[in-house]
Parts: structure tokens; C-alpha cells; sequence
């Protein structure tokens, strides 16, 4: 397909190779940019004035892929950008305009994973939630995390601490903890702080459950269980965002579930079209239905 000019939200951009296969189902550029479109609204209120970190896949999960902090200088100039750590980092941040040709660009360049940090960039390194990772280890899955999940959702009932689940779109899921000044945990606590907190949470959960929850991060010690990865609280580490596709080899996207879906416990991860049709009939879960 030869290159061609689309405008996006009054943004014109060159797009090149739409017809580009870029998981091994069929699913093509063109197919992942009206994904991206198509929930960026959603996707938008996870990225916004976040640090953006890229995983780009320039031809298909099946090639090479890397990771992208820096925006490269032949990138638009009315994409913002936020100077960051030693190096003085460009990370580019999705502001509250040009959110669609952003994605578009993004989705251009190959990207198929955005992640972010739990802080924002008007509060550099200090959370403005908590996450709560769950990575099934060798002989778990999706089941055992729902399980974790609901464990967990009882230890932080008495802490009226109320947390939202997401499946991660590749193994596991996470549960986010938004804070504010009225939190237990309130808004502004620092990130070493809140680390240490949820370290303590995973430890105290493998003390109660050491056949299904682990907290140290050696695989060796990961099969048939759940590990709760407490790191991903750190300044300088990034979670991937809800409504993110997944460079997994079907055509995947983190999608928030409700408590409902996670008592169950039959849950499998979403595809890309099955987030569109449940962002079409529920809304952004994240925003509308009722933390446990």
C-alpha cells in the first residue's frame, strides 16, 4: 500500500504500510489505529500528563521489538514532551488536545504497548495511586489471580481502601488504588512509602496463603502461584496502561473487568474488538463502575 496522508482531528499525518500484518490472526496497522481511535477516550484518561514509555514493533509481534522513552526529534512538533531523570529524558505527554493524531502517530511508529509510571507530571515521582500486579507464575492463571484479587479486596476493605480491576490484555491483572487527601494512603505520601506498603501487604498475604501468593520476585519460587509484584509502585518503574493493546500473539488489549467478572473467576483476556464492544456497552469501567 503506497503512503498516504490521513487527517486526524485536523492533524494531517503521513501513514505508510496500514495494510502491514501486524499480529499473527491478520490483525494489520490500519486495524490497530481504528482500535486506537476508537477507545482513546478511554485510553486518553490513562495516558494523560503521564510520562509516555513506548513498545514499539515496527513489523509484527514476530520481529524485534523495543522499548521507547525519548521522543525522536522527526516527531510532531505539537506533541508535548517532559524532560525527565538524569539524562534529562524527552518523554512525550498525551495532553487534553491532539490526543487522536497522537495516537495515530504513535500507532505509525508501530507502537503497540503504552506504559506509564503511577505519578503525574504536574507531581513528578509522587503516586497518585496504587497498583497491585499480579503475574501468574508456571501453572497459574487467570483463575488464581481472580482469587488473589478477591484476598486481596478483603485486606483492604478494613483500610477503606477501594481498588479497581484490569486485566493486563497478556497473563495477569492488576488493581488500581486511586488516592486522595482523604485516603488512608493519602494523596501526596511518597513513593518509597507507598512501596513499602504494598511489599508489606504481599508479604503478609504469602504468610496467609504461601501455596498461592509469592512476593519475592525470583521465578524459581513463582510456579502454581501468584506473584504480587509490589515494585511496580517504584518512581521509575511503569505499568502497562488499561485500554493499552498488548504485543502478545493474538491481538490483545488491557481492559478493566468488574468485581462481578472477577468473582466468577472465568474470565480470559480480551481482544481488541471485544474492548471496543465492551467499552460500547458498559463505558469506561474504570470510571463508572463501583470499586471493591
Amino acid at each position: 500500500m503506497k503512503p498516504q496522508a490521513v487527517t486526524i482531528a485536523g492533524r494531517t499525518l503521513r501513514m505508510t504500510n496500514l495494510d502491514r500484518v501486524m499480529y499473527p490472526d491478520g490483525t494489520t496497522k490500519a486495524e490497530v489505529l481504528q482500535y486506537l481511535l476508537s477507545v482513546s477516550g478511554a485510553l486518553h484518561e490513562q495516558l494523560r500528563f503521564r510520562p509516555l514509555t513506548r513498545k514499539r514493533w515496527p513489523h509484527g509481534v514476530e520481529a524485534p521489538s523495543f522499548f521507547e522513552k525519548n521522543l525522536p526529534s522527526s516527531a510532531p512538533e505539537w506533541i508535548a514532551t517532559f524532560p525527565f531523570g538524569r539524562e534529562l529524558v524527552r518523554y512525550p505527554v498525551l495532553e487534553d488536545t491532539d490526543v487522536q493524531p497522537s495516537l495515530a502517530y504513535y500507532a505509525q511508529g508501530g507502537v503497540l504497548e503504552f506504559h506509564v509510571p503511577q505519578w503525574r507530571i504536574d507531581t513528578p515521582s509522587v503516586p497518585d495511586r496504587i497498583v497491585l500486579d499480579l503475574d501468574p507464575g508456571p501453572g497459574a492463571a487467570v483463575s488464581e489471580c481472580c482469587e488473589v484479587a478477591l484476598l486481596l479486596a478483603d485486606r483492604l476493605a478494613p483500610l477503606d481502601l477501594a481498588a479497581r480491576p484490569v486485566l493486563s490484555g497478556s497473563k495477569g491483572l492488576q488493581l488500581y488504588i486511586e488516592l486522595t487527601q482523604d485516603s488512608p494512603v493519602p494523596l501526596g505520601t511518597p513513593a518509597a512509602v507507598i512501596s513499602d506498603f504494598v511489599k508489606t501487604l504481599a508479604q503478609a498475604m504469602h504468610t496467609s496463603y504461601p501455596n498461592l501468593v509469592q512476593w519475592r520476585m525470583a521465578k524459581q519460587v513463582r510456579t502454581n502461584s501468584v506473584f504480587l509484584d509490589w515494585s511496580q509502585n517504584s518512581p521509575a518503574k511503569t505499568t502497562i496502561a488499561p485500554y493499552s493493546p498488548r504485543g502478545t500473539q493474538k491481538a490483545r488489549a488491557a481492559a478493566p473487568v468488574t468485581w462481578d467478572e472477577i468473582r466468577s473467576g472465568d474470565l480470559q483476556q480480551f481482544g481488541l474488538v471485544a474492548v471496543q464492544e465492551r467499552l460500547a456497552e458498559f463505558g469506561d469501567l474504570l470510571q463508572t463502575d463501583a470499586p471493591a
